[in-house]
């Protein structure tokens, strides 16, 4: 077995190859002063089973082609196998037609990573499930879920907690974070009149006195938390967190969260956090990496992933 890292995540990669005891193949990949991007893989990995680790998040278009060109470099290099560990999936969000004339953007990317030799894709909290169909390759899509129900159980400080969904569209995935942790289940209900822009118009279920847990796969300006966290206050809730598992998190995002009513927001690393995003006192984040690694070893071996969540 080897592992590659590009360049868009290095630190998770590193705790990855530190959880299964295995060093990171060597491999550069650099930027021509055209921003044309080249890899050169330094070791032979001609016949071995090969894991990239690659999140395609910002910028999202120097990422994904940072992957699809180190897997052209491994296919051509001769490997027996390769996986497109992606722990953040760029483009999820444009997984069906919003309007006329517009593109199913996730496809299209399953198609790249496709195309460009990839054997299997390993990758965690899809926005939507059904985006696993877009590939026509073995596809495993791990969820965050028992990170963060640990993280709480460690914790062991909400009592009362009411677990809420951001949006209806979110219902599944906080119902079974809500299962996990015996909680309840509140529902906001979100309009959004134009992207990036979240109206609260409602709550579903009563929170007052509650410690309400926002849950969501992806915080990206971070509106919609915030926005959230305002509405649950204004009905009684004592106390708001959220766990995200991918931190976007951009245009202020920080600072939107920083000035909010809201008391924590917890995200996992599948995507690199940046100084700022370090510094903040509301943000704390768990590392996806033993999850990952040992999902790893299981393919590798040949043995079952799914009842890593059984």
């Amino acid at each position: 077995m080897k592992l590659i890292t590009c360049n868009a995540n290095r630190l998770l990669a590193t705790e990855i190859a530190d959880h299964l005891d295995c060093a990171l193949t060597d491999a550069d990949i650099k930027t021509f002063s055209d921003n044309e991007i080249f890899v050169r893989i330094n070791e032979n990995v001609r016949g071995e089973d090969v894991f990239v680790i690659q999140s395609t998040s910002r910028p999202a278009n120097d990422n994904l082609m940072e992957l699809l060109i180190t897997i052209d470099a491994l296919r051509r290099a001769s490997t027996s196998r390769i996986t497109a560990v992606i722990p953040y999936y760029g483009y999820a969000r444009q997984d069906r037609k919003t309007d006329g004339r517009t593109p199913i953007s996730a496809k299209l990317v399953a198609n790249l990573i496709s195309t460009s030799g990839a054997d299997r894709v390993l990758t965690m909290d899809l926005h939507a499930g059904q985006i696993q169909g877009f590939f026509d390759i073995p596809t495993d899509n791990m969820v965050a879920l028992p990170v963060m129900v640990d993280d709480i159980t460690r914790r062991n400080d909400v009592s009362k907690p009411m677990v809420v969904s951001p949006d209806v569209g979110g219902v599944v995935r906080a119902r079974s974070f809500a299962k996990r942790i015996g909680a309840d289940l509140a529902i906001v209900d979100k309009r959004r009149p134009e992207a990036g822009v979240s109206e609260v118009m409602n709550i579903i279920g009563d929170v007052s006195g509650r410690k309400c847990i926002l849950v969501d796969d992806i915080c990206d300006s971070g509106g919609t938390l915030c926005n959230a966290a305002i509405a649950l206050k204004e009905q009684g809730a004592t106390a708001v967190s959220a766990y995200i598992t991918h931190g976007v998190l951009s245009n202020h995002a920080i600072k939107r969260i920083e000035k909010s009513v809201m008391d924590e927001l917890v995200i996992c690393n599948t995507i690199q956090p940046s100084e700022e995003e370090l510094a903040s006192k509301k943000l704390r984040i768990l590392s996806v990496a033993p999850l990952l690694g040992e999902a790893i070893r299981r393919i590798a071996n040949n043995e079952s992933v799914s009842k890593l969540f059984d």
